[in-house]
């Protein structure tokens, strides 16, 4: 009888190298925000993949930055915790870039005790010269790792990476029940599918001072009946949210309802809010509110 694995793979890397796509690919669901703003993932988000004999726990964590405030802060903290109970590490990179933004956390990959999965990642916008650049530099700089290259994007390589991170699980028992897709409630996914539109079309400071809060999630057998609320920091974010005649908080509504009724199978009648929440990012209170600052 086959032994079963399972084991937390987490996924590190700079802002915008496309870990939430790698995320999204392995899980074949769309868990984590993609857009082309860096510092899109707020919190840990974690994936699971099951299979009859193994149980992947995959982990999108922030982009590595250098903290300007508490915020940031709180982000850098879930990416501390992803080195602290990892079984394997995926340190992803994109083809030219050439080094980690914290020297620290770098260290902490080149020192690990644990498999690294080093991933070359956006191969698809280079050519051959610039990968086997890319490859001689990462093997230099990162010795202990396995380098892949790969496209998260057009899901090459991926399924070659899938199977070597089943091959270094450790034998266990699952850690969650076979048919569970993550381990964050509905009221997340609402959050972050209304601060997706707002990463695409706002812009500015707009969509780094804005957080959401579902207030009420309502499941009846048809439909889901949701209240959120879009917290700013400003009376004049507040305005630039709603837009004229309430045209661009629509919009953000509309296109949200969409992809939540494709993300839960369901009907989805979504109310919208807009509140002033001063300085909220630097808040502890109102951090642990959302989720932040939770050590």
């Amino acid at each position: 009888m086959t032994k079963h694995k399972a084991g937390f793979v987490n996924i590190i890397g700079n802002p915008n190298v496309g870990k939430s796509t790698l995320m999204n690919a392995f899980v074949g669901e769309r868990l984590s925000i993609i857009t082309s703003k860096a510092q899109t993932t707020r919190h840990r988000i974690l994936g699971i993949v099951n299979g009859d004999d193994f149980q992947v726990l995959l982990s999108d964590t922030p982009g590595i930055i250098k903290p300007a405030y508490q915020l940031q802060e709180s982000m850098m903290d879930f990416v501390k915790s992803a080195f602290e109970d990892a079984d394997i590490l995926l340190y992803l990179v994109e083809l030219g870039e050439k080094d980690l933004k914290d020297e620290a956390f770098f260290n902490k990959i080149k020192n690990s005790k644990i498999p690294v999965l080093l991933l070359i990642n956006k191969i698809d916008k280079g050519n051959e010269e610039l990968l086997n650049e890319a490859l001689k530099l990462w093997q230099e700089k990162v010795p202990n790792a396995e380098i892949f290259a790969i496209s998260a994007l057009q899901n090459f390589g991926v399924p070659q990476v899938f199977n070597r991170i089943i091959e270094l699980l450790p034998e266990s028992p699952p850690f969650y029940p076979k048919d569970q897709l993550t381990d964050k409630p509905e009221r997340f996914f609402v959050n972050e599918a209304i601060r997706e539109k707002i990463l695409i079309h706002y812009k500015k400071e707009i969509p780094y001072s804005v957080e959401i809060d579902t207030e009420e999630f309502f499941e009846d057998e048809n439909i889901i009946r949701i209240r959120s609320v879009i917290m700013v920091e400003r009376e004049t974010q507040k305005g630039i949210v709603i837009g004229h005649k309430g045209s661009a908080l629509k919009r953000v509504g509309t296109e949200a309802r969409k992809d939540l009724e494709k993300f839960f199978g369901k009907q989805i009648h979504l109310e919208l809010y807009v509140k002033v929440n001063k300085n909220w990012r630097s808040d502890e209170r109102q951090l642990r509110r959302f989720g932040y600052n939770q050590k």
